[in-house]
């Protein structure tokens, strides 16, 4: 049990807080950076658009993941 509630812990932090920090408010800031009615503004919202969904992705699985390990340690 234990070794599912290390293993959920870490997954949880590492591919939702961090992920989170590292790539996702990097992107929400540019983005808020940018006006977007400007020609750069439509790239930077392209680039934000697959990049950030891509991360959300990650947060999502890892989440998932993360409460698979949680509901093992209760076993």
């Amino acid at each position: 049990g234990s070794y599912w509630l290390l293993a959920g812990a870490v997954i949880y932090l590492v591919g939702n807080p961090i992920v989170t920090m590292i790539f996702n408010v990097p992107l929400n800031d540019a983005l808020a950076a940018v006006d977007p009615a400007s020609s750069n503004g439509a790239a930077v919202w392209a680039n934000h658009l697959r990049q950030w969904v891509m991360w959300n992705h990650v947060r999502t699985i890892t989440a998932i993941v993360a409460m698979a390990c949680f509901i093992l340690a209760l076993i």
